[in-house]
């Protein structure tokens, strides 16, 4: 049997593809406008993926229609608006949380820029402190603090004992340290 203009009610009731395909014809132009109404200016895609589960739902929501074909163009107008404003509030809601993840990520960064700047400035005051230190001094921190130096390579490079390194190290960062408190008070 056909799907006409007759039967096509009856026929989507029992789920017959050729009554979707009658109603995709004869009221897509109605399904589309409404939807175009209502997430037009979103996207063209959030318009065809709306049009498509709007079609959708009136095959699954058939078998609830009751009336003529007058009534059916009104269901089916009705059914489109409601899931057009149920994907209109969709994408508003995704916009927001996908503003809101932005904004939390801003806010992690600064947090993690504002520490780099914090240890760049420290890292500075500490270089500027330990320029301050005589000449070996000044060679042993380098190479155990910034070239990540054991002892036993500094003394073989410098031709000193590694307690002499050793002790040199202490004595530099009780050095550093009284400076460093030094400079806090006054500021």
């Amino acid at each position: 049997m056909k799907c006409t203009e007759r039967n096509y009610i009856s026929r989507l009731k029992k789920k017959k593809e050729d009554a979707l395909e009658y109603i995709m014809n004869h009221y897509g132009g109605l399904v589309h406008g409404i939807t175009h109404q209502i997430l037009g200016h979103i996207s063209r895609q959030a318009v065809d993926e709306c049009v498509n589960d709007t079609f959708l739902l009136i095959w699954q929501r058939a078998h609830q229609f009751d009336g003529d074909t007058k009534a059916f163009k009104k269901w089916v107008g009705m059914i489109t608006k409601y899931k057009a404003i149920d994907y209109y509030r969709a994408l508003e809601k995704q916009k927001t949380r996908e503003k809101i993840d932005e904004q939390v990520i801003l806010a992690q960064a600064i947090p993690d820029m504002q520490m780099t700047y914090i240890q760049k400035e420290q890292r500075d005051e500490l270089l500027a402190a330990i320029s301050g230190l005589p000449e070996i001094d000044r060679d042993i921190f380098m190479m155990k603090y910034f070239l990540d130096l054991p002892s036993g390579e500094i003394a073989e490079a410098l031709q000193l004992s590694v307690s002499a390194i050793d002790n040199r190290l202490s004595r530099g960062r009780k050095k550093l340290a009284q400076n460093i408190k030094l400079k806090e008070q006054f500021i």
